[in-house]
């Protein structure tokens, strides 16, 4: 509850209670999402504003092997129920599937240890292509100066494929002293190799883009507009008769 507090004074509108599982721990199960009136019997107002704070539930899998995808592969009623699905991928391969077929919102990269694999571009422009987001956490930068260095590479090297497209940088903050501030974190993001644009956008827009997807993700695969052309003004002018013309003039 303290971390949610520090989270709306410094400036946050909206954030998600994450709930994490491990493939490779046994008896892991996917629960329904706590309820909010649960743990706050009445959501805190945002600084400088008259809003509430918008809370959503995240779903975090973290996958080892092919199998694992095959319950994000499922229609499983829990799993609808999350405002966010977000995946973890352990390998190459994994990473490969969950962003050409997986049906998710956002792609976790590994940020506290070394790649065990290149970012490739053919998955990473089909990801972009599905309006799927890669998430770079910014809470191990902070703690330890080797996972910083970590993050770092990590980072850079997935910017130079993604050309800084579809970032979210985000906490997964425990604490409240681990939590920074959307201009904070901008200014972080500066060092993963986004320009001052993207850095924003990663903190801002792109985070709002990601809950758009989850949204569209549990209540249909799509929605289309329809806006009616107007017609141009030298189509009216030609349709007009050349007389017509002569006394509008006159």
């Amino acid at each position: 509850r303290n971390s949610f507090t520090v989270c709306f004074s410094v400036g946050y509108s909206a954030v998600a209670l994450n709930h994490v599982i491990d493939f490779k721990e046994k008896k892991q199960e996917i629960i329904k999402p706590v309820s909010l009136s649960e743990l706050f019997p009445s959501l805190p107002i945002v600084q400088g504003t008259s809003k509430r704070i918008k809370v959503l539930t995240r779903l975090t899998l973290i996958v080892s092997d092919p199998s694992h995808c095959n319950l994000l592969r499922s229609t499983s009623a829990n799993i609808r129920l999350y405002d966010i699905i977000a995946v973890f991928p352990k390998t190459e391969k994994l990473f490969h599937i969950a962003c050409t077929t997986l049906d998710v919102d956002l792609v976790c990269i590994n940020v506290t240890e070394k790649l065990p694999f290149y970012f490739r571009r053919p998955p990473v422009n089909m990801a972009i292509d599905r309006g799927i987001y890669f998430e770079l956490l910014y809470t191990p930068a902070i703690k330890d100066s080797t996972m910083r260095r970590y993050t770092i590479s990590n980072a850079i090297s997935l910017m130079q494929i993604c050309k800084g497209k579809n970032i979210v940088i985000s906490s997964a903050a425990e604490r409240p002293l681990e939590l920074r501030g959307p201009y904070d974190v901008a200014n972080l993001g500066l060092l993963f190799g986004l320009s001052e644009g993207e850095a924003k956008a990663a903190v801002s827009t792109n985070c709002r883009a990601a809950m758009l997807h989850g949204e569209t993700r549990k209540s249909a695969c799509g929605v289309v507009y329809t806006v009616k052309k107007p017609r141009k003004v030298e189509e009216e002018e030609t349709a007009v008769p050349a007389c017509k013309k002569a006394k509008t003039q006159a």
